[in-house]
């Protein structure tokens, strides 16, 4: 968890954040942040890490309307990227994506916002 919490004290596109949720234990941890960007839309990040398990969202929304958020929920199965997969403007839309960390995903956003 440490790792995600300097990921975004250093970004300089988290104006804020709140950590919702917060479990761990012997060899894996959960956790549930909200966090208020710089353009006013907002970063929902959840992740389940184990030894054994890296289950993750990345939700970005603006007025509670989704940008882009990538996941690997077990759906999707015809993706060839199954089972990582992002959801772009709509879950309706659903493209292939890499596994994805917090670091990349703020990248990713940090461009959208610097270069719209």
């Amino acid at each position: 968890m440490l790792r995600e919490l300097e990921l975004l004290e250093k970004s300089e596109i988290i104006e804020s954040y709140e950590i919702l949720d917060y479990k761990e234990g012997r060899d894996f941890y959960f956790l549930k942040i909200r966090a208020k960007l710089i353009d006013g839309s907002v970063l929902h990040i959840r992740e389940f890490v184990s030894d054994e398990e890296y289950n993750y969202s990345f939700q970005w929304q603006r007025n509670g309307e989704l940008i882009i958020r990538w996941d690997n929920a077990p759906r999707h199965r015809d993706l060839p990227t199954f089972p990582h997969h992002k959801h772009v403007g709509s879950d309706k839309n659903v493209l292939p994506s890499s596994e994805i960390t917090l670091e990349e995903v703020l990248k990713a956003i940090s461009s959208r916002i610097q270069n719209p």
